[in-house]
């Protein structure tokens, strides 16, 4: 079954390749939405697939990569939304 996953990270996650990082992590996993950075330092990213595939998604967001510092992330799951199954950088 399909869900859609919406995740805030905060910390030292601008900067230090987050989104991109993230980017390529939801393409590898066959997730469909999309990943971006906000105004106030933190990386944004909606997301739809299998519930297993998110987990796994959202496990790699509460580390990011190696020059990343992972303060908080919120989480909110939610019913899907979209129809294709690419992931846009914004």
């Amino acid at each position: 079954m399909t869900e859609r996953l919406h995740v805030v990270v905060r910390g030292r996650v601008q900067g230090v390749g987050f989104r991109y990082a993230a980017y390529r992590k939801a393409q590898e996993l066959g997730l469909a939405g999309w990943v971006r950075n906000l105004g106030d330092g933190s990386v944004e990213a909606e997301l739809d697939g299998a519930r297993a595939l998110l987990e796994a998604f959202l496990a790699w967001c509460r580390e990011g990569p190696p020059l990343a510092r992972v303060q908080t992330v919120d989480v909110t799951w939610s019913v899907p939304r979209f129809s294709h199954t690419e992931v846009e950088i914004r």
